[in-house]
């Protein structure tokens, strides 16, 4: 991650999203040469000299001060979020020298407790760079149960969920029908990570590996949108449960920056939340084969529906394969 460079990027990339009528100014029909806004035009509706503007962009002015960045901010209508993240890249632009390397990170005892609190509700911890530190067991069950349930215990092996995202099959799969809107929402919160941590080695590593293999990846990436969600609704197909609409609630973890629990909820009486209640009841081969045979069971009475959160179609997938974890 260029540092320097990160600020000029994000400006200018926002910019040309935006035309002249989003901002209230008239288009008078001439032939524009760039796509959105010109430079002019964004340096005077934010109340700051073209040549300064000029400079931040190419990364030649680097003691842009809060109040301008807030100007820019609001003449390119960006939200609460995206305005945290532009003082961000405006920090580590700032910085010099080399800065010490960010600690390895680990789930603390007490956070384990709290996961282990959750009971049947699946759960997972996220460090910074979306590395799973730890989760349950229906936790892992959800979201990766093709792989070693053991795996976040082994800090150079732990799945990634950015990785999983855009390069595991199985999870590609599981978010079917929302893999897109999953997709943006990882890029967008990877996005904030690199901000909020641009002196960090492996996620840097992360994103240029996602950048070379994934070309969905690279151009999400390239669009600079950032994203922090703590609540999200995503329509996911499991090979044992079948379809269910779940929601994902995200938990800051006290002390700990950047680690944040995930926590799986489905509303009360609908087949969502029966299928999570079975795949609670999973406990390795021969629990998948009597969930399997439950949810046949119960389908059998009623009938099936998709992704409304009634109750899905059970699906047998065989998905013991190895999966190679990048970093």
């Amino acid at each position: 991650m260029n540092k320097k460079s990160g600020l000029g990027e994000f400006l200018r990339m926002r910019r040309s999203q935006l035309q002249p009528a989003d901002v209230g100014l008239r288009d008078f029909g001439e032939r524009r040469r760039v796509p959105g806004l010109r430079r002019d035009e964004l340096a005077q509706l934010a109340g700051v000299g073209l040549s300064y503007y000029t400079r931040l962009e190419q990364g030649l002015s680097l003691n842009a001060s809060p109040e301008v960045l807030d100007a820019l901010a609001r003449a390119l209508g960006l939200d609460e979020v995206e305005r945290a993240h532009l003082h961000d890249l405006a920090r580590a632009s700032r910085r010099t020298g080399t800065r010490r390397r960010p600690a390895p990170e680990r789930a603390g005892d007490t956070t384990r407790q709290l996961l282990a609190a959750f009971g049947d509700a699946p759960a997972i911890v996220l460090g910074r760079r979306s590395d799973v530190l730890a989760w349950n067991r229906t936790g892992h069950a959800l979201f990766a149960g093709h792989l070693d349930p053991h795996i976040p215990d082994q800090p150079d092996q732990r799945p990634n969920t950015a990785w999983l995202v855009f390069l595991d099959a199985h999870t590609r799969d599981l978010y079917a029908e929302d893999w897109p809107k999953k997709a943006r929402d990882v890029v967008g919160k990877l996005r904030l990570a690199a901000g909020q941590h641009p002196d960090d080695p492996r996620l840097a590593a992360l994103i240029g590996e996602l950048t070379m293999k994934s070309p969905e990846f690279a151009s999400m990436w390239s669009e600079h949108r950032v994203r922090k969600w703590d609540l999200a609704t995503y329509r996911m197909h499991h090979p044992v449960v079948g379809r269910m609409q779940l929601n994902l609630q995200t938990l800051n973890v006290p002390q700990e920056e950047g680690q944040r629990i995930v926590v799986v909820t489905a509303e009360a009486g609908t087949g969502s939340a029966a299928a999570l209640s079975l795949l609670a009841r999973a406990d390795g081969p021969s629990g998948v084969r009597s969930v399997r045979r439950a949810g046949r069971t119960e389908a059998a009475g009623s009938p099936r529906h998709g992704a409304d959160g009634q109750a899905g179609e059970s699906v047998d997938s065989n998905h013991d394969r190895d999966v190679s974890l990048g970093r």
